[in-house]
């Protein structure tokens, strides 16, 4: 039997952090269509504490976030020891400069558009950031 090194899509666990029912609902539709475990986060506090206990392998994050601000989230994240290595990409509506260079500061893989990424491109660059 041949060995992989990279996870398949089954054990890929997914934490996608976003205030927008229908939004969520759409990204984690195709994401478990594509073998994906997802978990969703309607606010930044259920998503540092999602990041907590569930340990996942990449976060999608948005910025604008009841509770807790998205770079909020990312910046606790990175000050846990148990939440630092997690990769996080960052997939928002906000495309601010200043926004986008503070994602990337705190360590953000990607920084997306929504209404420029699908479910499908979403999922098709999944691999890549998570290195397999």
């Amino acid at each position: 039997m041949n060995q992989r090194a990279a996870p398949d899509a089954d054990d890929v666990r997914v934490l996608f952090v976003e205030d927008d029912v229908s939004v969520a609902q759409m990204y984690r539709l195709k994401l478990e269509l594509d073998g994906y475990t997802v978990e969703v986060a309607g606010d930044g506090l259920v998503a540092l504490e999602k990041a907590k206990t569930m340990h996942p392998d990449i976060i999608f994050l948005d910025i604008r976030l009841p509770k807790l601000d998205g770079l909020g989230v990312l910046e606790r994240l990175r000050a846990d020891p148990s939440t630092a290595p997690i990769p996080v990409v960052i997939l928002s509506n906000w495309n601010e400069k200043e926004l986008v260079e503070r994602g990337v500061k705190l360590g953000a893989l990607d920084h997306l558009i929504k209404s420029q990424t699908t479910p499908a491109r979403l999922s098709q660059r999944l691999k890549d950031w998570l290195g397999n």
